[in-house]
């Protein structure tokens, strides 16, 4: 959303201001792309990673703004909920030895934070769902001090018009009802993204998409919430029901949630914005001093701010981005699927999956969304959200015959998306020693069917059996999880087992 919104109130003017000024930066990046104004291709990632804080004892910790001071960096800053931070990457190109170097910059980046947040005894855990986390963790109180969060969930509130209700059926069944929108800060994900040619926009947003499905499979991490074991990666659903600003009548009429994978594939980016505007009506009215088309019309780059606020607060799993960089507009796909954690090595692993994957299914001569209906990539996301490493997912059968069949999701990686992943890192001129390594973490998720939310759910069984109550298992299983994730080996190499007793 930016760091310059500022709290204010809105009178009626200004969201019909807004809403002509929205149409002006459609109309702008209409005019760019038409003029083949955007970057040239240039192989450019970034990653962000939100995190969490927790005590020693396991229960979070609500003390970002103590924190952060201590971290004194840029690259550290605040997110929705107080024991929120994120941490942002600079851009990297893709090729060589990326994703080592990626990897050795976040362990001291991330090994830092830990050290400085010792002093205030917090901890960083990269996690998808705290599992401690309880409902009075979770209230408008423990928002973070920013006026950008507070005017969005002001706005959310009032376009609700009623608390949020919470409703997941999983292992257990979670209902539960909020006042405000901070139920949301429980999810903490990984955001990867990948600049790209308008050209190439749509093909990689149609990879992106199809693959969701595998990504949540193997990378699933979030199976409790408010002590309740739900679905193996809790956070869409989460995420969509804390954010929904439509009361059941609205959804009764099919109106579209703004947490939202799609609903079809795709010709171009504009394609998105515009549906984007169409479907959404602006929660954060606030007009820039920017005359888009006159910019354009004197030789300009616009910055499109209004465009880019409201893109923001927009939640695809696979979000268009337009930026700015040295005064020339670019395109990324941001891919918002994955939850953080549990180590750096599983996160730069889903990452090279991910990269080697789009590039590979981008580039086919008869890509998958042309045989895979878009219906199915969206029952794969859930029904992957659902079981996790155990899921089976639909996917074209391979060769001429063709048609859909259901296939275990770990077969399917080993047997089909592991090869494509690999000529796809190829292809990005990726080391084949940094290929190898972190596809192979893949594999062995795959072999041996762990990923962050099996072996939580795992632990925090054996701990039952043990003898503890529920409180005390989860809060057992979160410190083994910090301990293991502190250790840095995958996390389909942890030993199960009861986490010994406090």
């Amino acid at each position: 959303m930016g760091e310059k919104v500022v709290a204010g109130a809105f009178d009626l003017s200004d969201r019909q201001g807004y809403r002509r000024k929205l149409h002006q930066c459609l109309e702008g990046l209409e005019r760019l792309l038409t003029e083949r104004r955007f970057d040239r291709p240039r192989n450019l990632m970034g990653v962000e990673i939100e995190l969490n804080l927790a005590g020693a004892d396991g229960m979070p910790k609500m003390m970002n703004g103590e924190v952060l001071p201590r971290i004194a960096s840029r690259d550290f800053q605040m997110e929705l909920g107080m024991f929120n931070l994120e941490v942002n990457i600079v851009p990297h190109r893709l090729d060589g030895r990326v994703f080592d170097q990626l990897a050795e910059e976040l362990r001291t980046g991330l090994g830092y934070a830990h050290r400085k947040a010792g002093e205030v005894d917090a901890g960083i855990m990269m996690i998808g769902i705290l599992p401690t986390l309880r409902r009075e963790d979770l209230v408008a109180a423990n928002l973070s001090d920013a006026d950008r969060y507070t005017l969005l969930n002001d706005q959310i509130v009032a376009a609700r018009g009623e608390d949020f209700s919470l409703d997941i059926q999983g292992v257990e069944r979670l209902v539960s009802t909020s006042a405000s929108i901070t139920p949301e800060a429980a999810c903490t994900s990984v955001q990867l993204h990948l600049q790209v040619t308008p050209a190439r926009f749509a093909a990689v947003w149609n990879a992106a998409q199809a693959v969701a499905g595998v990504q949540i499979a193997l990378g699933a991490n979030s199976p409790f919430l408010f002590g309740r074991e739900l679905w193996r990666e809790s956070r869409p659903p989460l995420f969509q029901q804390a954010t929904d600003t439509r009361p059941p009548e609205l959804r009764n009429q099919g109106v579209r949630p703004r947490t939202w994978f799609g609903e079809r594939w795709i010709g171009s980016a504009y394609e998105l914005f515009e549906e984007n505007l169409r479907y959404f009506p602006p929660l954060l009215p606030i007009c820039d001093e920017e005359e888009p088309l006159r910019v354009l019309d004197e030789g300009g780059v616009p910055r499109l701010q209004e465009l880019v606020l409201h893109n923001g607060t927009v939640y695809r799993w696979n979000r268009p981005v337009y930026g700015l960089a040295d005064g020339v507009p670019h395109l990324r796909v941001e891919n918002r699927v994955l939850p953080a954690g549990p180590t750096v090595t599983d996160l730069i692993a889903n990452a090279a999956l991910y990269y080697g994957l789009v590039r590979a299914l981008a580039e086919e001569s008869r890509p998958v969304w042309t045989r895979l209906p878009f219906a199915a990539a969206a029952e794969n996301f859930d029904t992957a959200c659902r079981l996790g490493i155990d899921a089976e997912l639909i996917w074209p059968r391979p060769g001429r015959a063709g048609g859909l069949t259901r296939v275990p999701a770990v077969k399917l990686v080993r047997d089909e998306l592991l090869p494509l992943a690999a000529a796809g890192l190829d292809a990005w001129n990726i080391e084949p020693a940094d290929r190898d390594r972190y596809l192979g973490v893949i594999e062995g998720r795959c072999r041996r069917r762990v990923n962050g939310a099996s072996w939580q759910a795992d632990t925090y069984h054996r701990a039952r059996e043990a003898g503890l109550d529920r409180h005390a298992a989860l809060a057992a299983t979160t410190r083994r999880y910090a301990e293991l994730m502190h250790s840095g080996e995958p996390v389909h190499t942890w030993p199960t087992g009861a986490p010994p007793k406090p």
